[in-house]
């Protein structure tokens, strides 16, 4: 039975690696529309603007979501999920208009290890040493990164670092949620909820966009719902221990784009430093995954 069994995990151990090696280029593409358009739209109008697109394409399901019984305190959590991650949006269209791809893509890594922290404190996981030491590590990650005392931080890095924690924080309402409404219906509010949060701010700043800015966002919100959808593939094939470490294909991906389409230095510390971070999730992961 064993000798059976043995190919049927690998085989989906490798699915689960193949849409994640895609999911990885799809966000790299997301990341390199957003840097191509450059900072004439306010990043909360940008934000908006994508996420109205959002809405349109995934009207249907939104439809759908109404036309249900959803309890009180589940529309709540959607509305706050929505408000956070809206926030969070706007903080990575500022950081990413303004600092290297690969420095937006490092410090993002730094999001599960918020997430960790968050599970132990809102979620009352156990917060053990082998955790702790992983968030250590993460974190370390995050200063070879920036380097303070070595070089200014800019702008642009600290919206990028302010971001990490508050998806952190979305995406721990996303765990709770699942256990009680679909997948779809998730992404469909969290898509209504930060359109709706980011419209006063973006009105407050709002410059006609060009066509060609509109067909950038267009694209942007096909490219990020496409990416949303082929990561949910990735984590229903395999654990989240296979599918952690190929995140760092992500940076070497918007490191050469970096290079190769917008000429931005390669920095050997942004390399070294994500690495760190993606090594000490995805460690984390594995103990999450040993112990589950």
């Amino acid at each position: 039975m064993e000798i059976v069994q043995i190919p049927v995990i690998r085989s989906a151990n490798l699915r689960a690696i193949l849409w994640m090696v895609v999911t990885t280029m799809l966000f790299v593409v997301v990341t390199g529309i957003i840097r191509y358009m450059g900072s004439n739209l306010p990043a909360v109008q940008a934000s908006f603007i994508r996420y109205a697109i959002g809405l349109v394409m995934l009207a249907p399901v939104v439809m759908r979501a109404f036309r249900e019984e959803i309890p009180g305190d589940l529309w709540r959590s959607f509305a706050i999920r929505g408000f956070v991650h809206g926030v969070g949006v706007i903080l990575w269209f500022y950081a990413m208009a303004r600092i290297p791809i690969a420095d937006v893509t490092a410090i993002g890594y730094l999001t599960p290890i918020f997430v960790t922290i968050g599970a132990a404190y809102f979620l009352g996981e156990t917060f053990k040493l082998r955790r702790i030491a992983g968030v250590v590590v993460g974190l370390f990650g995050a200063l070879v990164i920036l380097r303070p005392g070595f070089q200014e931080i800019s702008s642009g890095q600290l919206a990028q670092l302010f971001a990490a924690p508050i998806f952190a924080v979305s995406y721990l309402f996303a765990k709770q949620l699942t256990g009680r409404t679909s997948p779809e219906t998730i992404i469909a509010m969290l898509t209504l909820f930060c359109t709706i949060t980011l419209l006063p701010g973006a009105l407050w700043v709002w410059e006609t966009p060009t066509m060609m800015e509109l067909a950038l966002l267009g694209c942007t919100a096909i490219v990020a719902t496409t990416g949303h959808y082929t990561m949910t593939r990735a984590l229903k094939a395999a654990p989240i221990s296979v599918t952690q470490p190929v995140l760092f294909m992500q940076l070497v991906w918007a490191a050469a784009l970096g290079v190769l389409m917008f000429g931005e230095p390669l920095d050997p510390f942004v390399l070294l430093g994500g690495g760190v971070i993606v090594a000490a999730a995805t460690y984390i992961s594995y103990r999450e995954a040993k112990l589950g």
